[in-house]
């Protein structure tokens, strides 16, 4: 299984360097990676929504943008739950400006719900987030996914494993730890989760302080930028 996995690795970063010379260079290329395990009700998926809207609605992230060199990120979004269940529910997007930062923000509220069950793997969360990079038509001088979530990984192989996967070929994981169920859930995202040059993670106490975490998250994250 490791070694297929390898092998899957190996290949996507093969067709991402092939491609490499035609793709846009932007500052960040930024997976964020949702939790909507069964813990997460439907109350709960709507603060995450409507935190991430918000937040690409801010000034705080547009001029967090616009301070890198390039002064443009790609994102996109991924549900996840168990070690074979994640959607990507918005492709790779271009935000350079306020037009973009809207775009994105319109298509978090209109993206429904698609995954409600099948345990918490974030191992699975990683391994399927590197597989969305080489599909950037986007080139990032940093490369990341961010994880959020209310639980440890249950699910697949080790949370570890897969960041020291990912670390390895060159990706960055940051985590947003959602300690509503789990108070020491920041200490195992600490030591099991985020990875990579200058990764960070920012816990936050509960589904209702969610908004304020994930701008102060993605203000750090875009704006982190070697410059």
């Amino acid at each position: 299984m490791r070694l297929a996995r390898a092998v899957g690795l190996a290949a996507a970063l093969l067709r991402a360097s092939c491609c490499a010379a035609a793709a846009e260079t932007v500052d960040l290329q930024l997976v964020l990676a949702v939790d909507v395990s069964g813990s997460v009700d439907q109350s709960r998926f709507e603060l995450q929504r409507d935190g991430y809207a918000a937040a690409f609605r801010s000034r705080q992230v547009l001029n967090a943008i616009r301070s890198g060199s390039t002064q443009a990120i790609a994102v996109t979004m991924v549900q996840w739950t168990g070690p074979e269940l994640q959607v990507q529910v918005i492709p790779w997007t271009l935000i350079r400006d306020a037009v973009g930062a809207e775009a994105f923000a319109r298509a978090i509220e209109t993206s429904p719900r698609q995954l409600f069950s099948g345990g918490t793997s974030i191992s699975g969360a990683i391994d399927f987030s590197i597989r969305l990079f080489p599909q950037s038509p986007h080139r990032g001088l940093r490369r990341v996914i961010d994880v959020s979530g209310d639980g440890h990984n249950n699910r697949g192989r080790p949370a570890a494993i897969a960041r020291d996967d990912a670390v390895r070929a060159g990706f960055v994981i940051n985590g947003l730890p959602i300690l509503a169920l789990e108070p020491a859930l920041d200490r195992y995202y600490w030591n099991h989760v985020i990875g990579g040059a200058g990764s960070f993670m920012v816990a936050v106490e509960s589904y209702e302080r969610f908004p304020e975490a994930v701008l102060r998250k993605l203000v750090q994250e875009i704006a982190s930028n070697d410059r």
